[in-house]
């Protein structure tokens, strides 16, 4: 009789649980789709590609060759159009300049249906915070970015440069092409733990090259959720696969993290370690970050600690390494622009035996040519905004508060209409002249207004030394049989690698 009467009881809570979890189900899907219909209407002035009936445009988004894709259609749609990642994320695509200055000049924060989706790695860090928090800590990192801060830097640059060009001369002894990107990914994340975090000069430990492969995982597993609207529920993520792969990533990046922070802490406790720390020639980011007072003598919480050390590992890496690698690619793609800057850096360089950092500013045609490859291969070809408030672009047409803007850098650096012959290498494009008739929101590599990248000098800084070491120590070339493929992955990746040929010119050649 008891076991009945438990098993009917069980039966019901079945029941109502079952129901409960269906009405809640109904619910939410009448609020995606009251959302559609909002996000739809708001967009109603502008069109579109056709769209799938399930997935938007997200499975032509994922599909090799995507960035051009968008190029296209913005030839065909001038300004902006939709774009739908499944059926109920709708973002306005814009990628002309007088679109641009209408929301980039505002100062919207970041879109939460996309920059949501890194918060379980980064957390609430600059990248994605908004309002008097977000001006908060701006102020308080932008001190980490002085060019006191930064000129002591040039040497750490050259120092972990050394090391991959160390590595690349016994790889180019083999008279193969090879693939540049990963190594040039270990130097950037080298160079980011002694300049950001102090770390010696003893290379990366198998915990940082560990690091380097999960922030590699967490890149592409965000932008492969961002294309897959099924994954857009967090409850459902966490339970596949890749939401498993990404929750394991995180732990390790979280883990690497808080073991520098641990450890540059107990280190400060130590009175002759501060002193030691305060008499240096130079204070790093985490020094910074830890003494860092506002107004009222308030600082950074471990939670806000930790959130910027992990967004500026993320941004300082990886953006850098793109840039990096898609700049030498384009050296070995037009080798007189090739020659014509290892000959001004050769000239720099002079009888020194390394560049200091009043030498970055000589290297104009160098400059000229790493913005014309950002042009042409930005390392973060979309960004994402929601509207604070409505605007109204240049031509009469309008958005309401809530809707979403996809700014799509890399359709706007390829807008014939702002750009001759697009698909040329130029640098001469950037040259005084030129820049300064230009739209100053035609060119984005760093996004622009007041939320702009504020790490920008730190990365052409790191940009010119690296690249100029590279153009003396050895001449880049192609590999015919394996062009790179280009990739969006939250940055500008290749789908095969970028596999050049390197050929050493000699020990008098780069000091």
């Amino acid at each position: 009789m008891v076991p009945s009467f438990l098993s009917l009881r069980l039966s019901c809570l079945g029941l109502w649980a079952s129901g409960l979890i269906l009405v809640l189900g109904f619910l939410k899907l009448i609020g995606l789709l009251l959302r559609r219909q909002r996000l739809a209407k708001a967009m109603g002035n502008f069109q579109g590609p056709p769209t799938h009936w399930l997935f938007g445009h997200a499975l032509e988004i994922q599909q090799t060759g995507s960035l051009d894709k968008v190029v296209s259609w913005a030839h065909q749609f001038p300004y902006a159009h939709q774009l739908w990642f499944g059926q109920f994320i709708g973002f306005l695509n814009i990628y002309e300049p007088d679109y641009a200055k209408a929301v980039y000049s505002r100062g919207d924060p970041k879109a939460p249906d996309v920059y949501d989706f890194l918060l379980q790695w980064i957390g609430r860090g600059l990248l994605v915070l908004e309002g008097p928090k977000w001006f908060q800590h701006r102020k308080l990192l932008t001190a980490g970015f002085h060019y006191d801060v930064l000129k002591p830097y040039v040497a750490l640059f050259a120092e972990s440069t050394r090391v991959m060009l160390d590595k690349w001369e016994e790889k180019a002894q083999e008279g193969k092409s090879f693939d540049i990107f990963c190594d040039v990914g270990h130097m950037t994340l080298d160079t980011l733990m002694k300049c950001i975090f102090g770390r010696g000069d003893t290379g990366l430990g198998h915990r940082d090259s560990s690091y380097y492969l999960a922030v590699s995982d967490l890149t592409l597993l965000a932008q492969q959720r961002l294309a897959s609207f099924h994954y857009h529920n967090d409850f459902i993520y966490w339970l596949t696969p890749h939401g498993r792969r990404f929750l394991r990533a995180c732990q390790v990046a979280h883990d690497h993290t808080d073991q520098v922070i641990r450890e540059r802490k107990a280190a400060l406790q130590d009175e002759k370690v501060r002193k030691k720390t305060q008499n240096r020639r130079h204070l790093d980011f985490l020094d910074i970050l830890l003494g860092a007072r506002d107004e009222d003598d308030s600082k950074l919480s471990d939670a806000d600690l930790r959130a910027e050390v992990d967004t500026f590992m993320f941004e300082g890496h990886d953006t850098t390494t793109s840039g990096i690698s898609w700049f030498l690619y384009c050296m070995a793609l037009y080798p007189e622009h090739q020659h014509r800057c290892r000959e001004e850096v050769r000239e720099i360089l002079g009888d020194q035996d390394s560049f200091q950092w009043d030498d970055l500013g000589k290297m104009t045609y160098l400059t000229m040519c790493i913005k014309e490859s950002f042009r042409l291969y930005p390392p973060v070809p979309q960004v994402y905004r929601q509207l604070s408030k409505p605007v109204t672009f240049v031509d009469g047409r309008s958005l309401p508060a809530g809707s979403l803007i996809s700014m799509h850098i890399y359709a706007l650096h390829r807008n014939s209409a702002v750009w001759p012959d697009p698909e040329v290498f130029d640098p001469l494009r950037f040259s005084i002249e030129n820049a300064s008739k230009r739209h100053p929101f035609a060119f984005m590599p760093f996004s622009a207004g007041p939320r702009n990248c504020i790490g920008q000098q730190f990365a052409m800084s790191e940009m010119k030394v690296v690249t100029a070491m590279c153009l003396l120590h050895f001449e880049f070339s192609l590999d015919p049989s394996r062009l790179p493929i280009k990739m969006l992955q939250l940055v500008l990746r290749s789908k095969n690698g970028i596999h050049l040929h390197l050929k050493p010119l000699g020990p008098g050649s780069g000091k």
